[in-house]
């Protein structure tokens, strides 16, 4: 009878312990396929923001004829954005940095392309001109948010995997922390307007 009791209890504990650990992979997983989903949405606004851009540079180009090394910048800058692809997987701090120096270029550049703009005022007045410029201002703002709800979900995941007791089954099944977009270098000083 007590054998029975021991056995009993000893098989209560095993099975709380595999449903726990069969519970806690679960959740790792989880929060990783969130990670996974969240760059998916950085990479569409990004994207969303390439598709704009050719239509953009033609609108310009018939204003800004002389304006031509901005324009092929511009172009440019977004031929190599497009080209750098990470996996959500393998998103290792120095892919994250190589993909967020990209697309600095292309922030740059439509920010050169949009102060040459100031210069011609039909284009300014042009309705399909002011009509992609709010889409892609809109575009930047959704950019935002999405890098936020990356960093928000690559947060919780990272927390989640180096906590005890998780992090044991963390190293064991290979959940590996993820890196977080950051400010871009010089972004803490503010810029200098001068008139």
């Amino acid at each position: 009878m007590k054998m029975n009791k021991s056995l009993i209890i000893s098989l209560a504990v095993i099975a709380i312990l595999v449903f726990w650990a069969i519970s806690s992979y679960n959740g790792l997983v989880t929060m990783e396929e969130n990670v996974n989903s969240q760059w998916a949405n950085v990479e569409t606004q990004y994207q969303r923001r390439a598709d704009l851009i050719p239509n953009l540079v033609s609108t310009v180009k018939g204003y800004a004829k002389h304006e031509k090394e901005t324009l092929e910048g511009v172009i440019a800058a977004r031929s190599q954005a497009t080209q750098i692809k990470v996996d959500p997987n393998d998103l290792t701090p120095e892919k994250l940095a190589e993909y967020q120096k990209a697309q600095g270029a292309v922030t740059s550049a439509l920010g050169k392309l949009l102060a040459i703009t100031e210069n011609y005022p039909d284009l300014k007045a042009n309705q399909n001109f002011l009509e992609l410029q709010a889409q892609l201002e809109g575009t930047e703002n959704r950019i935002t948010v999405a890098r936020k709800n990356f960093n928000d979900a690559a947060q919780g995941y990272n927390t989640s995997i180096r906590k005890f007791p998780k992090s044991m089954f963390a190293g064991l099944f290979g959940f590996e922390k993820r890196a977080y977009f950051e400010a871009e270098e010089g972004s803490e000083k503010a810029p200098k307007v001068e008139f």
